[in-house]
């Protein structure tokens, strides 16, 4: 007897894992703040930590995703969303790792580029919280957090301005740092997608 790829597993709340998995996001940029902040290096073990609780927390749900026949929503769009939120912590991870390797101390523009990704992984996690029962409050999450990729943006090209017309600064300090401000606006970009795929959501299941 044949056994199906497929199987209806009714205990599977892909609304809860997403949450799951974005509320992971939100802490590690929180603590991402107060690290660069005040320099404390516990906080980059942490960032450590939770970007792979991060990355097994979306192996679950892929896994899930893979035996369950009905899903709530779009399995395309489970997965994708899925993708988007996991790249946002990514890019703080390689923010902390290439801080240390590169020994340097974050600057002003730093800080406030990860503030900004803060709220805006805030905005993700409350607009998935409500996806399930208040639709139209997850969409109006959705809405605030589009506005990080405009906001990191502005800081990005003003870090970069400062950072290339201060005579002051090494050509391998500029490179280090530029790389470093990359990872952020990266950051930026995916919250966006993410933002953009939970809107889509919103509008087909609405």
């Amino acid at each position: 007897m044949k056994m199906s790829l497929f199987r209806k597993d009714k205990k599977t709340d892909f609304y809860q894992l997403l949450v799951d998995h974005a509320k992971t996001v939100y802490d590690a940029y929180k603590i991402l703040v107060r690290g660069l902040e005040s320099g404390n290096g516990e906080a980059s073990e942490r960032v450590y930590f939770l970007e792979r609780e991060a990355d097994d927390l979306r192996r679950i749900l892929i896994d899930r995703l893979n035996r369950t026949l009905v899903t709530p929503f779009d399995r395309e769009d489970i997965y994708a969303l899925s993708r988007a939120v996991d790249e946002i912590i990514d890019a703080a991870q390689r923010t902390v790792e290439e801080l240390n390797i590169f020994n340097v101390q974050p600057d002003d523009d730093l800080i406030a580029m990860a503030k900004v990704l803060e709220k805006g992984t805030l905005e993700i996690y409350d607009a998935l919280k409500n996806m399930k029962q208040y639709p139209a409050v997850a969409l109006e999450h959705a809405k605030r957090a589009k506005a990080t990729e405009n906001q990191i943006h502005h800081i990005y090209l003003k870090a970069l301005a400062e950072l290339f017309d201060n005579p002051e600064h090494t050509p391998g300090y500029m490179l280090k740092m530029r790389e470093i401000y990359r990872h952020l606006n990266r950051s930026a970009d995916n919250c966006d997608e993410a933002a953009n795929i939970i809107s889509d959501i919103m509008i087909k299941t609405g």
